[in-house]
């Protein structure tokens, strides 16, 4: 079982930056952050392998970057030019499933969860 706790979540002007970071209780190969606004599907925002490979959502893809401390074992994802479509909340995500066909960008494809982060980009 792996436990995820995420912080950094908050209120920002559009164009300004978060940083958001999730502790984790174990290792897992694979770990992804995902976003979720109410009436809509939770989509995945980026995605990446304890070797450093990453998957990024296209519309996040040159803002958004995922990274990985594992001496820590924390994942953190730097958001910079924030738009009001970023408003939702952020959800950390790890997964113990592997293999050359799984999506990791695709929610069901992960089997431990964070509680979410709110983040706010006001106009």
């Amino acid at each position: 079982q792996v436990q995820l706790v995420e912080s950094g979540g908050g209120s920002v002007q559009a164009g300004g930056s978060l940083t958001l970071s999730c502790a984790a209780s174990g290792y897992t190969d694979y770990m992804g952050w995902f976003r979720q606004v109410p009436g809509k599907e939770r989509e995945g925002v980026a995605a990446s392998h304890i070797r450093g490979r990453t998957w990024y959502l296209e519309s996040v893809k040159g803002r958004f970057t995922i990274s990985k401390d594992n001496f820590k074992n924390t994942l953190y994802l730097q958001m910079n030019s924030l738009k009001p479509e970023d408003t939702a909340m952020y959800y950390c995500a790890a997964t113990s499933r592997v293999g050359p066909t799984i999506d990791y960008l695709r929610p069901s494809s992960y089997n431990y969860w964070g509680q979410g982060t709110q983040v706010t980009v006001s106009a």
